[in-house]
């Protein structure tokens, strides 16, 4: 397997409803104008989408080596939890 290959992961259903709301913009836009109120809410729904998929890349933290380890191993010493 190519690096690309490993890098690409598959579209999240939030991507796939941006790509949805944006050719629906566009259609609405082509229909009744690209002044019409109807083309500025299609493009707000899609610019709301957009500010969501953001938020949640910025939240989800990736793992480390000793997380994923952890997960791979969860009885090993270095993965074992102490209460003070």
């Amino acid at each position: 397997m190519s690096n690309l290959q490993q890098t690409v992961e598959p579209k999240s259903d939030l991507q796939e409803k941006i790509e949805t709301e944006r050719s629906q913009a566009r259609e609405v836009c082509d229909i009744k104008g690209a002044s019409s109120g109807e083309c500025a809410a299609a493009w707000d729904a899609v610019e709301e989408l957009q500010a969501e998929a953001s938020h949640q890349k910025e939240t989800k933290k990736p793992k480390n080596s000793l997380e994923r380890y952890c997960d791979d191993n969860p009885g090993a010493d270095e993965c074992r939890l102490y209460e003070d």
